[in-house]
């Protein structure tokens, strides 16, 4: 038997097997007498039809099976016999065989690639710097405020904007009078929206119970001429809004016995709530940098070290990524799910995430980072504190769980931060379109 082993990429791999007739002969027939055993023909019984006029029936086919099953078996004994580890499954690429004659065959398979990682250190990656303010403060103070508020029935709308209007809306033209054929619209206006049209808000200030205002607003959408050319057009809208009831809502005043309330004992003042909103609220940010940071550093990296990743690899993970999104897509009862078109937008993310496994796994090699007994024993007695669960017991938990997993994925990202410069700069710098709302 005679081997080679040539590499097709980073990850592919191609093996050429010539074995001599003599060598697989025996498999042949041992192989043969199996296929034999499934064969009828009338006027003999099953499995025992001579050979010679299986042959004469059907040729060399039979053996050309045979020896497919014989080169798969053949390449997994020198998969052991040499140490070779393919992943996902390997296909034949060439299959020359005749009877007496030395039998050849080519085999492709993927195996992990042997990344030499580069240019992962030194790398400026700029992150918005947001930090949480007195706005940030009071926007979730008044939100809190308000899941604990009550309604009660008014005749008026005061000088806040603390109201709800039960309210018809109408559209009307420019000289106040109502469309032909438009009918009113039932619709409660919340004037704490702060989507709510400014006009709104502006005109229902002072009115009461079966008064009327109007607002009006100007929208701006594409239309198609005659010759199908697409052109802005404007127009504006106007509504008559009758007021069919008002709601007060009343907020709660933020005494000791509500802040004790609200906060499980937690605090009970009014500075000490806001301070703990505030640590709250950056605490998220601090997450959400976090994950800028990261995404945007193993990107860099990657590029730097670009390869065509394992397809085998890619494909698995991009069926657990269509599984996921086929299960919420049936939660949220969106209907059909096409998974084709699924498959062809989570591709590149696929195949990112194999790529930043392998990636991260070169550079834990490189730099040595695993995970040590006192990695274990630091997390364990940081959990038997908050548990009670005694610290050799924790151990044993996570040597079988994928807690190691964790803390070796959590060492990598602090010695990516530490050998990197990570450059905080102002929200409005980093991107116009990125605020607090959708960071």
């Amino acid at each position: 038997m005679e081997f080679k082993i040539n590499d097709l990429s980073l990850s592919e791999r191609e093996i050429e097997i010539t074995y001599k007739y003599e060598e697989i002969k025996n498999d042949l027939e041992i192989e043969l007498k199996k296929q034999i055993k499934d064969i009828q023909i009338p006027g003999f019984r099953k499995g025992k039809v001579p050979l010679p006029i299986l042959k004469k029936m059907f040729g060399d086919s039979l053996e050309l099976e045979a020896a497919e099953k014989i080169a798969n078996e053949k390449f997994y004994n020198l998969v052991d016999k040499e140490n070779i580890h393919p992943i996902g499954t390997p296909s034949i690429t060439d299959f020359k065989f005749k009877p007496e004659e030395d039998f050849f065959f080519k085999i492709k398979y993927e195996v992990l690639p042997s990344i030499d990682v580069k240019n992962y250190t030194g790398i400026n990656i700029e992150v918005p710097d947001f930090i949480a303010n007195d706005e940030d403060v009071e926007r979730d103070l008044n939100y809190i405020l308000r899941s604990n508020s009550t309604q009660k029935d008014v005749d008026e709308v005061g000088d806040d904007n603390n109201y709800i209007i039960d309210s018809e809306l109408t559209r009307i033209n420019e000289n106040g009078e109502v469309y032909q054929d438009a009918k009113p619209e039932k619709l409660q206006l919340d004037l704490t929206n702060e989507n709510l049209h400014a006009e709104i808000k502006a005109n229902a200030k002072n009115k009461k119970v079966g008064d009327t205002f109007s607002f009006s607003f100007t929208d701006t959408f594409s239309k198609k001429d005659e010759q199908g050319k697409e052109i802005q057009n404007t127009e504006t809208f106007k509504y008559s809004v009758l007021i069919k009831g008002i709601k007060k809502i009343v907020l709660p005043e933020l005494t000791e016995e509500f802040i004790k309330k609200i906060t499980n004992d937690k605090v009970s003042t009014v500075e000490d709530l806001k301070n703990d909103i505030r640590k709250e609220i950056q605490e998220y940010y601090d997450e959400r940098k976090e994950s800028i940071l990261i995404q945007k550093l193993f990107s860099e990296i990657i590029k730097n070290n670009d390869f065509q990743p394992p397809k085998s690899i890619v494909n698995s993970i991009l069926d657990n990524l269509v599984k996921d999104e086929e299960e919420k897509f049936k939660k949220q009862g969106y209907g059909k799910f096409d998974k084709n078109e699924a498959s062809k937008r989570l591709l590149s993310s696929a195949e990112f995430e194999t790529k930043l496994y392998l990636i991260s796994k070169a550079i834990k090699e490189k730099e040595n980072i695993s995970l040590t007994d006192d990695d274990l024993a630091k997390l364990a007695e940081q959990d038997a504190e908050k548990t009670g669960i005694p610290v050799e017991k924790l151990i044993n938990y996570y040597k079988s769980s994928k807690v190691g997993e964790k803390i070796i994925d959590k060492k990598l990202i602090e010695f990516l931060k530490e050998k990197n410069n990570i450059i905080k700069i102002k929200p409005e710098e980093y991107s116009p379109n990125l605020t607090k709302e959708n960071l």
